[in-house]
């Protein structure tokens, strides 16, 4: 009797150790040594994939990157890729001018028409920009509307 007296005492002075199963609220803040619980902060994981594009009035994600006309504009090393664009959250940078975005008219995750404000080469302008992502994120599309702008489409090709 006295060996399943010595267990039975064991489980009993365990289960009183976990405290009232009564409710699952934790301790009382006050009460001292009592630790108070961190509140959740949301990691990435929690968060899912990137946004398609981001918040606010940017440059949609998936234009942003370097885009070349032609295959060398992506791998010269001489700065003498006249064709290549760059773009980012706010700006399109190509080989003598900067445009920084400014007033956005229409957005999706893959097309932007926007005014941006150029300056290069001595000069400041406004041309009306409409960007278009094609063939599953590999082609960019850049037409301009606007006095001096150019009749024919730009076509680049994403730099890997």
């Amino acid at each position: 009797m006295r060996k399943t007296l010595v267990p039975l005492t064991f489980a009993v002075l365990a289960l009183a150790a976990c405290g009232d199963s009564k409710t699952n609220e934790p301790d009382n803040p006050a009460t001292p040594g009592a630790e108070i619980p961190a509140p959740a902060v949301p990691t990435p994981t929690d968060q899912g994939a990137a946004p398609a594009e981001p918040a606010g009035n940017g440059i949609p994600i998936a234009l942003q990157g370097r885009w070349g006309m032609v295959p060398a504009d992506c791998t010269s090393t001489r700065g003498d890729a006249k064709g290549l664009l760059k773009i980012d959250g706010k700006t399109l940078e190509f080989y003598e001018s900067v445009g920084t975005l400014g007033e956005v008219k229409e957005q999706s995750a893959t097309r932007l028409r926007a005014t941006f404000a150029f300056t290069g080469e001595g000069m400041n302008w406004s041309r009306d920009e409409v960007l278009d992502v094609q063939d599953n994120g590999q082609t960019l599309v850049r037409r301009e509307y606007g006095e001096d702008a150019s009749p024919e489409p730009f076509k680049y090709s994403k730099c890997a």
